[in-house]
C-alpha cells in the first residue's frame, strides 16, 4: 500500500516548501521594513506567526495546548522543546504569542533561498563546529534579552534519528538561563515526528498537540548548577514523550 502513497507524500512535501515561500513573498515588503531596525523585532515577530499559521493550516495540521502557559508578557524566558520536524519552528511560534522571542539555529539553514536571509537577520546564528561562534552566541543572546526579548533552543542540537525518544542536551540553554537568570520552558511537541517527520515518505495532516511543563526557576542559581536543571528538563519532556509513544 505504501507504495501507492508515494507520489502523495512527494506532493506533500513540496507543498509544504511552497507554503513557506507564499507568505514570505506576499509580506516581503513589511518583512524587510520589520528587520531594518532591531527594535522592529516584535512586528516581525507578529509577522513571523502569521507566516507559521499560514504553514500549519495549509499542511492540514490543528494545533492545541494541553495546558496552560504560565507567561508574563514582557518579561523574557528559555523556551525549550523537543526537536523532530521542520514544523517544531512553525508550532513553536505560534504557541507563544505575548514573549517575541528569537531562535538560537544552525549557520546551514542560512543557505537557505529568501528564508536564510531572513533567518539570519532575526535569530542567533552559531556554527558548531567553531568554538568562537558558540561564544559569540552569548553575547548576543544577552543583547537580544537585554532589550527584552526572549529566547528559544532545541537543545538537542541536532534532530536524532527516528528510532530515538530525545537526544542528550547540549548546556548551552542552561546556562543561558542561569546566567541571565530568565525562567525555563520546557514544551513537549507530542505528534510532530508522527505528522511530518524527517523521512521524506512520511507525514499527515491531523492534530499537533503541544505539552507546556512547569517552568524552571534559575533565580539564584550558579553556573554549576545547569547540569542539574538540564537533567530535570530532560526528564520531564522525556517522559512525557514515553507515554505518548507506549499508546
Amino acid at each position: 500500500m505504501k507504495v501507492f502513497a508515494y507520489p502523495l507524500w512527494i506532493i506533500y512535501r513540496i507543498w509544504f516548501y511552497i507554503l513557506v515561500l507564499i507568505p514570505i513573498l506576499i509580506l516581503f515588503p513589511f518583512l524587510i521594513v520589520s528587520i531594518s531596525n532591531e527594535k522592529w523585532y516584535p512586528f516581525f515577530f507578529k509577522l513571523a506567526r502569521i507566516w507559521s499559521k499560514f504553514i500549519l493550516i495549509g499542511m492540514g495540521f490543528g494545533w492545541k495546548i494541553n495546558g496552560k502557559l504560565d507567561l508574563e508578557k514582557g518579561k523574557s524566558y528559555m523556551f525549550i522543546a523537543n526537536h523532530v520536524s521542520m514544523i517544531d519552528v512553525m508550532l513553536m511560534l505560534v504557541c507563544i504569542k505575548n514573549n517575541p522571542f528569537v531562535f538560537v539555529g544552525k549557520k546551514e539553514l542560512t543557505k537557505i533561498p529568501l528564508f536564510g536571509f531572513f533567518y539570519k537577520h532575526t535569530c542567533i546564528i552559531v556554527d558548531r563546529s567553531d568554538s568562537n561562534s558558540r561564544k559569540q552566541v552569548y553575547l548576543s543572546a544577552k543583547k537580544k534579552l537585554d532589550s527584552g526579548l526572549s529566547v528559544c533552543i532545541f537543545p538537542e542540537g541536532l534532530v536524532p534519528e527516528e528510532d530515538v525518544v530525545l537526544a542528550n542536551f547540549k548546556d548551552g540553554a542552561f546556562r543561558l538561563a542561569i546566567n541571565h537568570q530568565i525562567p525555563i520552558i520546557p514544551l513537549s511537541f507530542l505528534d510532530n515526528k508522527k505528522r511530518f517527520s524527517y523521512t521524506f515518505f512520511s507525514g499527515r495532516p491531523g492534530l499537533l498537540r503541544v505539552l507546556p511543563h512547569i517552568k524552571i526557576e534559575t533565580k539564584g542559581l550558579k553556573p554549576l548548577d545547569a547540569q542539574s536543571i538540564k537533567k530535570e528538563a530532560f526528564d520531564v519532556i522525556y517522559n512525557s514523550l514515553i507515554k505518548v509513544e507506549s499508546k
